[in-house]
């Protein structure tokens, strides 16, 4: 009998409607919007229900957002009985990744991803900072091409190792604008510009590190009921401490999603259930591993009938 593991996704997943139809079917889910709501001062519910979408992509709005959304599609689904044999998020996604493996509280986590979004869209002046997706380049000849441009023109770094072929980076306007040109050299056909607040998951967000860090300092994190895989190390984590330190590496720190998705088939997963908005992860587990089976968890229906064993 293969693995289980649970996975949810991180910023880049959200979508005016998000959740809505969860909320009207399910007690859990509507339990966990309310709270949301609650907890945070403001109707997140509202804003993940009714948009307006340029509200809801401000990145101190979507976190909150995509993170409540998941969480109240993974309480929902909860009543099938499912369980998973480890969890894992993409960036964002992480924290809820944490709230299903109970290291965190759902009420903790939607404030500190809260706090989160905003000291991330301070951390670097609007302009400053850039983000890409290469498509197709070699991940060490552009780790590479990243290091020399960060010498000679500003500073870029690999921000998302997403799939083979499709690598994001993060950095400086110049570095991220020198990538675009020069990605041929690293093997990239396309190199896209992604619409982003700022450089995450770059050294240029130690300023928002440093802040989050205080913020985690004053949550209470437990030991993990299952093994979660962090996005710095792509290993399992346990530790309630370790992870207290692990989200501020994060912050500042490459997604190694594709090395976590390969180190969890190697650990015998062989159905991952993405919950939360969209299909995302879905699409980039299926580009790492065609044999596996993704099911996606992102609406009432699918919490009802998605097939999963």
């Amino acid at each position: 009998m293969g693995k289980i593991a649970f996975v949810f996704p991180g910023q880049g997943a959200q979508a005016v409607g998000m959740g809505r139809d969860a909320y009207e079917r399910f007690e859990a889910s509507r339990a966990v919007f309310d709270r949301a709501d609650e907890v945070l001062g403001f109707s997140v519910s509202k804003l993940a229900f009714e948009g307006p979408e340029e509200e809801l992509k401000l990145t101190a709005n979507t976190q909150p957002a995509l993170l409540t959304t998941s969480v109240a599609l993974l309480e929902a689904f909860k009543a099938r009985g499912v369980k998973p044999d480890y969890v894992a998020g993409h960036s964002l996604g992480e924290y809820s990744a944490l709230v299903a493996a109970g290291v965190l509280s759902f009420d903790d986590a939607v404030r500190l991803v809260r706090a989160r979004g905003l000291f991330m869209e301070q951390a670097v002046p609007g302009g400053q900072g850039a983000m890409a997706a290469t498509l197709g380049a070699d991940r060490d000849a552009l780790d590479a091409l990243c290091r020399d441009i960060s010498a000679t023109v500003g500073r870029v770094e690999l921000a998302n190792v997403n799939c083979p072929g499709q690598i994001v980076v993060s950095g400086t306007a110049a570095g991220v604008a020198a990538v675009a040109e020069r990605g041929k050299e690293a093997g990239a056909k396309r190199v896209v510009p992604l619409e982003v607040s700022g450089p995450f998951h770059s050294s240029l967000m130690q300023p928002a590190a440093d802040k989050l860090e205080k913020e985690l300092a004053a949550a209470e994190f437990r030991d993990a009921a299952v093994p979660v895989i962090a996005n710095v190390t792509a290993r399992p984590v346990t530790s309630g401490e370790e992870f207290r330190r692990l989200l501020v590496r994060q912050v500042v720190s490459p997604v190694l999603w594709e090395d976590s998705v390969r180190y969890l088939i190697g650990e015998g997963v062989d159905t991952f259930v993405e919950i939360g908005s969209g299909t995302v992860l879905a699409g980039l587990i299926k580009k790492i591993d065609k044999t596996v089976k993704v099911v996606s968890v992102n609406s009432a229906d699918a919490v009802s009938e998605a097939e999963v064993g």
